[in-house]
């Protein structure tokens, strides 16, 4: 039996944008996704919107109630900006009432919530003055996370500012998959740079208005493996390691940017533009806990032909194919449980063990309707197989000193995943595809229960 530390955190992650619904209603404005959907609506698998997704806005008492059976003991979720402030000034009171109550609920079914504020769901009212590009965002951003601090701080305990700042940063700024999927290399490291002003800015909003409680912020982990122990090979895994994780990391627990990535930005011509008074805002607003996101690795090689200066990432460090690699052959990724023992370590020993959780972890499938039994179960061990090995090495971390708290998969309930639609499911529960929304607990929700209880398994 493997137990885990006194009050573990056992949960579920999900997002406004891909789980509440009602997109475009109750006072909700368009974000980027709606506006994308409307207009390029062949980009999305199947043409599968943000208009419905799980329809928790309607339906999410009785999810509480779900939460409560498969004994999760918290939960993750975000609030939508585009429908707490539809115009970036004004509250929208409907919001507010479904929130409180939504919080309310989760709260009565003994769950802890953890609440984001950003899950890649851009306004466009603010998108139109050039989002993230615009030192403005990261005004707008401090005012919605105080808005939303002070409007709902008596419930919430627990908070995060961004889900994976690193994802709406590549994805819309060089790979294409998310709005407005241009190829800037120095667009995207501004990009970067305001995202993470916008954070230190609502944490510092935080301090003001609820000093007690505590916030963190998601940060996606991929941990860079080289290729070999020669120098160039492992100059590429430390350029990746600055770029992808470091960035974030760093300024958030350690108050700086690694002056190593400053250099390197510098090096490239691609220095962000700045305020005098950041530096000492970065230092003065770190987090209480980090939460971070593990599915795959990153492989990397030092580049053939980079470059210079860099157009490009790859330009810096460029993937290689490990031989050896399981993989996900719905979602493309690879499956190497021991880099969350690797991470535990990292944070033990690189980051004086600060306190951090999984916040997300997880295994999508497609068409697992393959999978159900003759009572319309999901019987996917692969899924529970998955969580399992993944934990082995977690707790094997947790054994050696690091401070982890919890561990939270993706997602509760069958998700609506961006341009990939409903392509991959991930749920404890199946999400029935009609009008009706209908969930049905899957046998992964059941083996989670138990673990729940025991602590461990």
């Amino acid at each position: 039996m493997k137990t885990f530390p006194k009050n573990f955190l056992w949960g579920a992650a999900t997002s406004a944008p891909q789980s509440e619904g009602h997109s475009l209603q109750n006072g909700k404005s368009a974000t980027t996704w709606d506006y994308w959907f409307q207009n390029n609506p062949e980009k999305f698998h199947e043409n599968q919107g943000p208009e419905h997704t799980s329809n928790i806005y309607e339906m999410y008492q009785e999810d509480c109630q779900r939460m409560k059976e498969i004994g999760l003991n918290s939960f993750r979720t975000s609030i939508s900006w585009a429908r707490l402030l539809p115009d970036g000034k004004h509250v929208n009171q409907e919001a507010v009432t479904f929130y409180r109550d939504y919080f309310e609920h989760i709260l009565a079914a003994g769950v802890q919530p953890i609440i984001n504020l950003f899950h890649f769901d851009m306004p466009m009212w603010l998108m139109e003055k050039g989002g993230w590009e615009s030192r403005e965002s990261v005004n707008a951003f401090a005012f919605y996370a105080k808005t939303a601090f002070e409007l709902f701080g008596d419930l919430i305990e627990k908070w995060t500012t961004f889900n994976e700042p690193i994802v709406h940063i590549e994805c819309g700024y060089l790979n294409g998959a998310h709005y407005p999927a241009i190829h800037d290399f120095k667009k995207a490291v501004q990009v970067g740079y305001h995202t993470l002003m916008a954070h230190v800015y609502a944490v510092k909003a935080f301090r003001e208005v609820k000093p007690k409680g505590s916030i963190g912020i998601i940060l996606n982990i991929t941990p860079a493996y080289a290729r070999s122990d020669e120098q160039a090979d492992q100059k590429a895994k430390e350029n990746a390691d600055l770029l992808t994780m470091k960035s974030f990391l760093d300024p958030a627990t350690k108050g700086a940017i690694p002056e190593a990535l400053v250099q390197l930005i510098k090096k490239h011509g691609l220095t962000p533009a700045t305020n005098p008074s950041d530096k000492d805002a970065i230092k003065e607003n770190t987090v209480d806990f980090i939460g971070l996101n593990y599915y795959q690795p990153l492989r990397v090689q030092a580049p053939v032909n980079p470059r210079f200066p860099a157009q490009d990432p790859e330009d810096l460090y460029t993937p290689y194919d490990w031989p050896e690699k399981r993989i996900n052959p719905y979602r493309g990724w690879e499956i190497y449980p021991k880099a969350l023992y690797d991470v535990a370590m990292m944070m033990k020993n690189e980051y004086d063990n600060f306190p951090w959780y999984v916040s997300e972890n997880g295994m999508g499938v497609a068409n697992e309707e393959r999978f159900m039994d003759e009572n319309g179960m999901t019987q996917d061990d692969y899924r529970i197989d998955f969580m399992k090995e993944h934990l082995d090495y977690l707790y094997q971390g947790i054994q050696e000193g690091s401070h982890c708290f919890g561990y939270h998969t993706w997602t509760f309930i069958d998700c609506w995943s961006w341009l990939n639609g409903y392509r991959n499911r991930y749920g404890f529960y199946r999400l029935a595809l009609d009008h009706n929304f209908k969930r049905s607990l899957k046998k992964s929700g059941l083996w989670y229960k138990e673990v729940t209880q025991n602590n461990g398994y």
